[in-house]
C-alpha cells in the first residue's frame, strides 16, 4: 500500500478531501521514489487498486513505471477516495486552527466519529465535486457524502476491501493499493484490529510504500513494513501531524 505523493493542496496546507488536486513537484518525486523503492525490494504485482482521484492514480502510474509493470490491470473506485472534508474543503488548515482553535481542528481531522461541517450547496467546490462526471454512475445520491468522519470513511472503504480485494487475495494475487491517508487508515485499522484511539494517532506519510504479508486467514504476519529508512518515515509522519497547527 502507498499513500499518494504530496498534492498541490497538501503543499498549500489546504483541506483537500474529494477535490481533485494534482501532485506537487515534490509529490511527483515521491511517487517516482516509491516506484524505485518497490523495484529495489523486488516487488511484482498481479493487480493494482486506486481511487478515482488523480493524485492517487498518477502516483500509481509512476510506481508501475518504476517496477516496469505499466500494463498491470488497475481497478479504480470511489470507495478508495480520501475522506470527504465537507465544509472544510479548500480551507487553510493553519488558518482554520487559528480561527477555531487547534483542539477543534484536531477533532475534525483526527477524531474517529465526529465529522466536519457538511458541504452546503453554496460551497465554492460543491458543483466541482458533485457534478464531476466520474461520479455519474456511482456513488448513488444516497451514498454521496457531504462530509465524512474516519468512521464513515471506513464504512464505505471496507466493503471494497472485503468484496473486491479479499477475493483476489484468496486467488493468490499480489495486490498493490495506491490511495489516500484516510482510506488506507481504514484498511490498516481493520487488518491490525486497532482501537479507535490508536488509529486516530496514525499519520501515514506521503509517497512511502508499506507492506503487509497475510496468512491464510488474511491476518497480518508482517504489518506496516515501510520501505524507507526509519528517520525519513518518522519525519514524514510528523509533517502530516503538524498540518493542523496554527502558525
Amino acid at each position: 500500500m502507498v499513500r499518494h505523493g504530496e498534492s498541490e493542496w497538501n503543499q498549500k496546507n489546504l483541506f483537500c478531501g474529494w477535490y481533485d488536486a494534482q501532485l506537487s513537484e515534490k509529490g511527483v518525486k515521491e511517487a517516482d521514489a516509491a516506484g524505485v523503492a518497490l523495484a529495489q525490494a523486488g516487488y511484482k504485482f498481479d493487480i493494482a487498486h486506486t481511487s478515482v482521484l488523480t493524485r492517487a492514480q498518477n502516483t500509481l502510474k509512476a510506481i508501475l513505471k518504476g517496477i516496469k509493470q505499466e500494463d498491470l490491470p488497475v481497478h479504480k473506485s470511489w470507495r478508495l477516495n480520501e475522506r470527504h472534508y465537507g465544509g472544510l474543503t479548500g480551507l487553510d488548515k493553519a488558518a482554520t486552527a487559528a480561527k477555531y482553535g487547534e483542539d477543534q481542528v484536531l477533532i475534525w481531522r483526527r477524531s474517529f466519529d465526529i465529522p466536519p461541517p457538511p458541504m452546503e450547496k453554496d460551497h465554492a467546490y460543491y458543483t466541482n465535486i458533485v457534478d464531476d462526471p466520474r461520479y455519474a454512475t456511482e456513488p448513488s445520491k444516497a451514498e454521496f457524502p457531504m462530509f465524512e468522519s474516519l468512521k464513515l470513511t471506513i464504512e464505505r472503504t471496507l466493503p471494497y476491501w472485503n468484496n473486491v480485494i479479499v477475493p483476489q487475495l484468496k486467488e493468490g494475487k499480489k495486490i498493490l493499493v495506491a490511495a489516500h491517508g484516510n482510506s488506507l487508515r481504514g484498511i490498516v485499522k481493520h487488518l491490525d484490529n486497532m482501537s479507535d484511539e490508536a488509529i486516530m494517532g496514525l499519520n501515514l506519510p506521503t509517497g512511502i510504500p508499506f507492506v503487509y504479508e497475510l496468512d491464510e486467514n488474511f491476518k497480518p504476519v508482517v504489518s506496516m513494513k515501510f520501505l524507507g529508512d526509519e528517520e525519513t518515515v518518522k519525519k514524514a509522519m510528523e509533517a502530516v501531524a503538524n498540518q493542523g497547527k496554527a502558525k
